[in-house]
């Protein structure tokens, strides 16, 4: 059994004899010869720091090995001990495991990190500057696989080439997957609970930020209205990049050019149009009915033709467009990103929907649903309640 103990300014590798009939090394040890320990500690005779004594080999029969020496507040581990090849520094109030030097089917880490040649010295945790963190280190041991999912695999590599040529009861390639299905990765929820505060203080500040702009939206002008919303959209759909205001584009069956409000530019140079109005005191969707039926007001049917016809347009101008819109936005966009005209949607964001009836609420969400394959219609209550929903699932997960 190995275990490790601090000792004035040294670390000691601590071998307890558990089983005497299996202490082979110990038996090098007495020839004079360097035991390799769970194929990972090649110690010698000259790292010996207790005796070989008589009883040595009897069952708690203890040899020390000088392993480590204080350098400020690192243990530097002997490289001969674990053959390696660059400088490995350890946190000297990190307390050592076995496990994190070789797995359970005895395979060195270090020597795996050896294999990757290190230019520069390994630090595990501690201030040093590049040093690996505790956590990321101990998420590493975690990935190494342990003999039970290595016997996965090699079953599904033996199952994938069985397969082709006999029946088999089990399908282990089937087995591997449900395997690392189930398997949680320690990154993966770290990642996600990293920013989860972040996340909740954001949509925390734009619930606050719209509620409050609506609450006062008459003293707002057009312009600066759309400003707003136009900041709250690029933070609430983070794939944009960038929002152009007035963007000309080219009406290729009348010859003429047409004026786009606003033109959404996404990470991958895709493009989409977006219509903001207002919100007025006025519905998105009829008080009375036209044959048992709600339809949308005069200026919401208005801005989604509009907003069709944009996208007509947008398609038929094609990869003339795509090069004439690059060139012209090229000094805003990142290096080596081109504009692309790749089937665009628009976003139209305007009315209320707090006050309507289920009976309009029914013939409103019809109404969006037809027009979803290439326009989103939201209102701002739909925006404060995406705002809300998302919300309360981050708080709900800190």
């Amino acid at each position: 059994m190995i275990t490790f103990k601090k000792q004035n300014h040294q670390l000691i590798l601590k071998y307890t004899v558990v089983d005497p009939f299996r202490s082979w090394g110990i038996h090098k040890l007495l020839e004079g010869k360097n035991p390799y320990i769970r194929n990972t500690f090649n110690v010698c005779p000259n790292d010996l720091v207790s005796a070989l004594t008589d009883n040595i080999l009897e069952e708690g029969g203890v040899v020390e090995f000088l392993f480590a020496e204080l350098e400020g507040d690192y243990f530097k581990i002997n490289r001969e001990i674990l053959k390696i090849s660059f400088d490995l520094y350890i946190f000297k109030n990190f307390d050592l495991l076995p496990k994190y030097f070789c797995t359970e089917n005895h395979l060195s880490i270090f020597k795996i990190v050896n294999d990757l040649r290190p230019i520069t010295a390994l630090y595990i945790g501690g201030s040093q500057e590049g040093n690996l963190p505790i956590p990321e280190f101990l998420n590493l041991i975690k990935s190494v696989p342990k003999k039970y999912e290595l016997r996965k695999y090699v079953t599904a590599r033996v199952s994938t080439i069985l397969r082709e040529y006999i029946d088999t009861e089990k399908d282990g390639q089937k087995q591997f997957e449900n395997y690392l299905n189930k398997k949680v990765s320690p990154s993966t929820q770290k990642l996600s609970s990293q920013f989860l505060q972040q996340e909740i203080i954001k949509y925390q500040s734009l619930l606050n930020h719209l509620e409050t702009m609506l609450e006062n939206w008459e003293s707002y002008s057009e312009a600066n209205w759309q400003n707003e919303i136009l900041d709250i959209l690029l933070l609430l759909y983070p794939k944009y990049l960038k929002v152009f205001k007035g963007v000309k584009i080219r009406d290729v069956y009348n010859q003429t050019n047409r004026g786009l409000d606003f033109m959404l530019v996404d990470s991958l140079g895709h493009i989409d149009i977006v219509e903001i109005k207002k919100p007025s005191q006025h519905c998105v969707i009829s008080k009375s009915t036209y044959r048992d039926n709600y339809v949308p007001v005069r200026e919401m049917a208005g801005s989604v033709m509009q907003i069709e016809k944009y996208l007509f347009y947008l398609n038929k101008w094609g990869r003339q467009g795509e090069e004439c819109l690059t060139s012209k936005f090229k000094g805003q966009l990142p290096d080596n990103l081109n504009i692309k005209i790749t089937n665009p949607s628009g976003i139209i964001i305007m009315g209320r929907s707090l006050n309507l009836d289920e009976d309009q609420k029914y013939d409103f969400e019809i109404i969006k649903r037809k027009y979803k394959n290439i326009i989103d219609i939201l209102t701002y209550d739909d925006l404060i309640l995406r705002l809300k929903t998302s919300l309360s699932f981050f708080q709900k997960n800190t």
